[in-house]
């Protein structure tokens, strides 16, 4: 086994300071252009420097998506926005386009390229390709199996690296390549702007037979249309860490800070405990299987990694999440009277059982004693979304510990 990097998601510049405190190795973000979150908060330039500095200073690295298929109208910003990443300095850009890869190699040869998922990378050959032309990872394609990776492994330069999502969400269409979005709802997503509609519920019905219903089956190459379950492989750590796998990604740029941290804490346990002792990490398989539990997720799959799944193990039954926790917020600041300063995300009143959610795996309930505006006053309750309180807790939390309530 090899000690694997852990890429973990964030969609500010608060998630990426939480991923970084609750065991990432590297984040990747979007910038405000040209990545495939266009509805994420995405980071401004300044964000952008901040959050380099911070991971930085932690001896994180920083990866920048740019990784939308581009249209000749969007080839002059992309070179404007490769020349302001230059001056920015991330340690990587994930691209799909290879006009852009071109653009990235002209205009920020420093940078390391990354090839995204985006661009179907199902073998070696294609992955020789890249690096013959300048990459030093490639993204795997979610249809591989670990017996593939593996080959691909053998085949490849050793200096070259694989990047391989390990959990999350799974587009339905080939590796990404979706035109649903564009269709149902006007917002394509290879530019953006997806809306997740192979997310929603749906009946097939021929125009000629109103009311009857018929089923959607995949074709042999594993390319499912409606409701795929979400990847999860905490409980196979141990063939993940002896595939060749480089980097193991997290997806979930949309997601919440509790839900980033939540992933990336297990998953850093998971990975530490395993190259340890598999003695270890079996024996700690109840606490990772109740954490990833513990935040918004769907039925989990281990999608193509032992073959090519069927409709149980690839398609849910229910289109609904499951929801254990609820996101109060993170101690920003400890004053000297020890309140925890927090940016208050959902309510949560004076009384009320919360937990702290610690980044060394500890969980710590606790009572919440008071609560203040940034005027002094006492209040019952934090009732508003994004409003700035002090919190006095039966224990006195540490800077970057979230604020949870259990459902």
């Amino acid at each position: 086994m090899k000690r694997p990097e852990l890429l973990v998601p964030a969609s500010s510049l608060e998630v990426l300071k939480v991923a970084v405190i609750y065991g990432a190795d590297a984040v990747y973000i979007g910038g405000e252009a040209f990545g495939l979150r266009a509805k994420a908060k995405n980071f401004s330039k300044e964000d952008m420097c901040e959050g380099i500095r911070f991971a930085h200073d932690h001896g994180v690295k920083v990866y920048v998506t740019v990784n939308i298929l581009a249209h000749n109208r969007d080839l002059e910003g992309v070179r404007e926005y490769l020349q302001e990443l230059k001056e920015i300095g991330p340690d990587a850009l994930i691209i799909a386009d290879p006009g852009i890869f071109m653009y990235a190699k002209e205009i920020c040869p420093e940078i390391e390229r990354h090839i995204s998922t985006q661009a179907n990378n199902t073998n070696y050959e294609t992955y020789r390709f890249w690096y013959n032309l300048g990459a030093k990872r490639v993204v795997s394609a979610r249809e591989l199996s670990l017996e593939e990776i593996r080959e691909i492994r053998a085949h490849i330069p050793d200096d070259m690296e694989i990047e391989t999502f390990i959990h999350g969400a799974m587009c339905i269409s080939y590796s990404g390549r979706c035109l649903l979005s564009n269709f149902m709802a006007g917002r394509d997503a290879n530019q953006g702007a997806c809306t997740h509609p192979c997310r929603w519920k749906y009946s097939v019905v021929e125009e000629k037979r109103p009311g009857e219903y018929m089923p959607v089956f995949e074709n042999e190459r594993g390319t499912f249309i409606f409701n795929s379950k979400d990847l999860c492989m905490v409980e196979h750590m141990e063939d993940i860490l002896t595939s060749g796998i480089d980097s193991l990604k997290i997806e979930g740029r949309m997601k919440t800070a509790l839900y980033v941290a939540t992933v990336a804490r297990t998953y850093r346990k998971a990975i530490d405990d395993c190259l340890e002792s598999p003695e270890k990490y079996h024996e700690n398989m109840p606490w990772y299987q109740e954490q990833i539990s513990n935040c918004t997720y769907r039925q989990f799959t281990t999608g193509f990694f032992y073959g090519k799944p069927d409709e149980n193990t690839q398609i849910y039954d229910s289109n609904t999440y499951v929801r254990e926790y609820t996101y109060l917020g993170f101690a920003e600041e400890i004053d000297e009277r020890g309140l925890a300063r927090l940016t208050q995300r959902n309510k949560f009143s004076v009384g009320e059982t919360i937990e702290i959610m610690k980044p060394d795996g500890r969980n710590i309930s606790v009572q919440v004693e008071s609560i203040y505006n940034e005027e002094g006053e006492s209040m019952e309750s934090a009732p508003h979304a994004q409003q700035r309180i002090y919190v006095k807790l039966t224990e006195t939390p540490e800077v970057f510990d979230i604020l949870r309530r259990g459902e």
